[in-house]
């Protein structure tokens, strides 16, 4: 490590030649911690050695500083044996005329071969051998003596010995500096003279080639910063880099090699480094001044020091790997004394309240007066800032401090806000206490509208409710009695209307009314609509407004604290009215986002959504491994109604693809009281009532699904596109022999303008036909086929070829029956409804590929059928004559005569009216 040397060196060797030739000298070597001091001393000790010269060596240490004649006694012990008299046998070695003899035996020493006298770190040398040093260097005028000797910059030693030797004739002072740029590059390259073989790749800091003074790729700092230009620091760096690692990382060499710079530096210069690194980047001379209770001059010493030995940069760690070193080998209970005085001095000079909250976190303190303030404040300007883990951090802190009840409810409340992106179980645990409070009468005004905000957002209608009716008859308490000083006041739920994508247009359906039945209805008792405005869906319409609303809302949103909950019901919505396909990507997108910004509970809530929207699509194996990665994200999930919701999709789709036992699992597991009063205990009771309908257990599937309708009822959300609870309950009610009733809830939900929509069509016409004249069931079923292919639902959409293949079974198309039931197979398989393929009749050949063929090798129109006939017999499904398909598809009617002869041949039918019932089996309408 002794490149750059050129200079030192060439002075030491001059010195070991004047002794040679019988000049007396003395070398001082000054320099900061780890700057090569003791390499240049031994490199010239080894040379005097190879010179034949008698070499003597010591070492002065803080820890023998008291001890008298320490270093005299290692210089004897490396003499020739019986060549110098140790002065510690004498009665009193102070005396002069000990020194005096110890002195002339050095110089008869001389006299058989130069002597040269190493001594590293003079600056602790005990007092005695300082004595007998300086000693020598005043009676050594003639003799062949070199004494050489190092000392640190600014270490506060005794400084007799330097000042005794800036008197003498032949002194040298060599100052070990740090490494230019130029030598480090040099050193790192591995050229000629730097003493190393190069590092095979570490960044040596330059603009494109890698010359010294820029910062490399990606950020690092290159090592000429790192280490300071510190040949010590620099050494470790190199050493880390050859077993792997590109940058510092804490407890290997590097950080080893910095923490021995520091305790090297002394007592003083350690406490600063120490002081700086608690400061951080508010770090400065006068707040190191007072933290330290010291002088400015000591402080500047100190700073010099470990600026000289590459430390520090001005009042700055060179690197984030030497700072935090510096913090982790402090005493933990010293390192939470000094971050309380930081704070203490910052809080006194008006520094932001962020900054001296950081201090109190790391101190762990709230005994001061003014600490709860603090990090009250701080909490909500870091949340201002993005900075949600250093907020939640004051306001546990902050709960945990002197603060009264009022403020506690208040800092869970903000923590429930916080912890959402991280643990949604832990959220609602932290409105626990405030729900109490609320419950219990003293809940303050000012925290009853962000309690009904947060009860909204996990869902907890009624508990929002409770908030919300609190809110509301404070506010009417406060205008009795100041008439006229208040307005109507801010809404408590602004921006968690129903559809803050709304732009326009005709009005929400919850708000218009138009979700409802056309016909007369009884008028409902609701609770007040506005909890339950975020979890509404808009009115349905063909032409996709609320839709193309939604995505342009999606479009412009940025995933936060405040946005999280409306996308989350924009995508909701989306699903709804549009179907799965237009959903799907949004989940994915916002899904991704969650994972970049380091947010388990909202990537939990985007995968949950993921597979409720796969279930829609009826990818029953893709919606429960989804339900099953979005629990695992949960770090707990016992007593959480967010974890119920998802489990209720994990439970829909395992009962649908007939495992049973995974649905009967998550059915056993205790719920939380609050899962009956929200929004995810409507989607529990709908997987439980399917659950129950498979197993049947009719009489319980009922229950569940009219529990449903109450309670959607009550809160103003019975919207079947939300939840189609009528069509359960009413295949329950057939199951029991209640078939007058059901048809009263098939209906009731048909009179729903939500009809409209294909889903709810299809569905709903599935359980109408099983209730229906038999003459009737064949067109219900064929119209329930159509508006489920529509919708995207391939699950439901095989429930319905199943029944439509029964209907044709019992109406004598034994043939037709068999293709539909072999189309529903399919589905099925696709679906991964295991239990579905089981009903659909045996017998069937189901052959591992190719097209699927009935008993009497016929295939589907999918199969037979070329493109071209595809198309010509598309349009005449539509209806189009002849002529009309000529003139579309630009070819003869002669051409269109000879496709559709075919196509008659190949579907074995013969008139043209069969044709549709044909195509529409297999979906064929439409793709053209």
């Amino acid at each position: 490590m002794l490149i750059d040397r050129e200079r030192e060196l060439g002075l030491l060797d001059s010195a070991l030649a004047d002794c040679v030739r019988g000049i007396p000298g003395i070398v001082l070597i000054e320099g900061a911690v780890g700057c090569g001091k003791s390499e240049l001393l031994e490199t010239l000790a080894e040379r005097a050695a190879a010179s034949g010269a008698a070499v003597l060596r010591a070492i002065g240490t803080a820890v023998e500083r008291d001890l008298p004649l320490g270093v005299i006694g290692q210089l004897l012990a490396a003499a020739p044996a019986g060549a110098l008299p140790d002065p510690a046998e004498a009665a009193d070695p102070a005396r002069i005329d000990v020194m005096q003899s110890l002195c002339a035996a050095v110089h008869r020493l001389a006299e058989t071969a130069p002597v040269v006298i190493c001594v590293d770190d003079l600056h602790h040398i005990d007092e005695l051998s300082c004595r007998y040093l300086i000693h020598l260097v005043r009676r050594t005028r003639a003799a062949r003596v070199l004494l050489v000797g190092t000392e640190s910059l600014h270490e506060s030693g005794d400084d007799r010995y330097g000042t005794e030797l800036l008197r003498t004739r032949n002194f040298v002072r060599i100052r070990a500096e740090r490494l230019r740029p130029e030598a480090v590059a040099a050193l790192i390259s591995g050229e000629p003279g730097s003493g190393e073989t190069g590092t095979g790749g570490l960044d040596t800091g330059g603009p494109g080639t890698g010359g010294p003074g820029a910062a490399p790729a990606g950020g690092a700092l290159p090592p000429v910063e790192v280490a300071g230009g510190n040949p010590l620091l620099l050494r470790a760096l190199i050493d880390e880099h050859r077993v792997g690692g590109r940058a510092p990382e804490p407890g290997r060499a590097f950080t080893r090699a910095l923490l021995a710079c520091l305790h090297r530096s002394g007592p003083a210069a350690r406490r600063l480094a120490e002081v700086i690194a608690v400061l951080g980047e508010h770090a400065s001379a006068d707040l190191a001044v007072r933290m330290l209770d010291s002088t400015e001059g000591a402080v500047a010493r100190d700073t010099a020091a470990l600026a000289a030995a590459g430390i520090l940069d001005g009042h700055r760690f060179h690197h984030p790997v030497a700072h935090q070193a510096v913090l982790d080998r402090m005493d933990p209970q010293d390192r939470g004394a000094l971050h309380r005085r930081a704070a203490e001095l910052l809080y006194r000079d008006g520094a932001p309240t962020a900054v001296v909250a950081v201090q109190l976190l790391a101190a762990g303190s709230t005994d001061l007066p003014w600490a709860v303030a603090v990090l009250s404040t701080a909490a909500e300007q870091l949340l201002a800032d993005g900075a949600t883990d250093c907020a939640a951090a004051c306001l546990e802190l902050a709960h945990r401090g002197r603060a009264d009840d009022e403020q506690r409810d208040q800092f869970r409340t903000m923590l429930a806000a916080i912890t959402w992106r991280t643990n949604p179980s832990a959220a609602e645990r932290d409105l626990a206490g405030p729900l109490e409070t609320l419950r219990a009468g003293r809940l303050g005004q000012a925290r009853l509208g962000p309690l009904a905000r947060l009860l909204t957002e996990q869902g907890r209608i009624d508990e929002a409710g409770e908030a919300l009716e609190r809110f509301t008859a404070g506010r009417e308490a406060e205008r009795a009695v100041h008439p006229g000083r208040l307005g109507r006041g801010a809404d408590p739920l602004d921006g968690l209307s129903a559809f803050p994508w709304w732009g326009g247009g005709a009005a929400p359906a919850e708000q218009s009314g138009a979700g409802r039945p056309a016909g007369p209805a009884e008028p409902l008792p609701v609770r007040p609509s506005a909890p339950t405005g975020l979890w509404a869906i808009p009115e349905y319409s063909a032409d996709g407004v609320a839709g193309a609303a939604a995505e342009m809302f999606l479009r412009g949103a940025t995933l936060g604290g405040g946005t999280a909950a409306p996308i989350v019901q924009a995508v909701r919505a989306l699903l709804a009215t549009d179907g799965p396909a237009r959903a799907l990507p949004w989940c994915q997108v916002f899904q991704e986002e969650a994972v970049r910004r380091g947010a388990p509970g909202w990537q939990s809530t985007f995968t949950a959504l993921y597979a409720e929207t796969l279930l829609r699509q009826g990818d029953l194996t893709g919606a429960r491994e989804q339900a099953e990665a979005a629990l695992d994200l949960l770090p707990e999930r016992g007593g959480s109604v967010f974890a119920g919701g998802v489990a209720a999709v994990l439970i829909r789709a395992a009962t649908a693809a007939g495992r049973h036992d995974i649905a009967a699992r998550e059915l056993s597991r205790p719920l939380p009281d609050a899962l009956t009063t929200s929004i995810h205990g409507i989607r529990y009771l709908r997987a439980r009532g399917q659950y129950h309908l498979a197993t049947h257990r009719f009489h319980a599937a009922l229950g569940d699904f009219l529990e449903i309708g109450r309670t959607l009822k009550r809160w103003g959300l019975d919207r079947p596109l939300l939840t189609p609870w009528r069509t359960g309950a009413a295949e329950a009610l057939i199951q029991l022999g209640e078939v007058e009733q059901a048809a009263r809830l098939v209906t009731d939900q048909l009179a729903f303008r939500d009809a409209a929509h294909p889903w709810i069509s299809g569905l709903t016409l599935r359980v109408r036909a099983a209730i229906s004249d038999p003459r009737e069931r064949h067109s219900l079923l064929a119209r329930a086929v159509d508006e489920l292919r529509d919708s995207e639902d391939r699950y439901e959409l095989a429930r319905t070829l199943v029944d439509f293949g029964r209907v044709l079974k019992e109406h004598g198309d034994a043939s037709r029956a068999n293709m539909v039931n072999r189309r529903a197979w399919q589905l099925a398989k696709e679906c991964g409804a295991d239990a579905l393929r089981g009903q659909i009749a045996p017998g069937l050949d189901m052959p591992s590929g190719g097209p699927a063929e009935d008993s009497r090798g016929q295939v589907e129109p999918e199969s037979r059928l070329s493109d071209s006939e595809k198309r010509v017999a598309m349009l005449a499904v539509y209806g189009h004559t002849n002529r009309e398909i000529a003139t579309k598809l630009y070819i003869t009617v002669s051409t269109v005569e000879q496709h559709l002869t075919r196509i008659y041949r190949k579907l074995n039918i013969t008139r043209r009216q069969e044709l549709a019932a044909e195509m529409h089996l297999f979906g064929s309408v439409g793709q053209v």
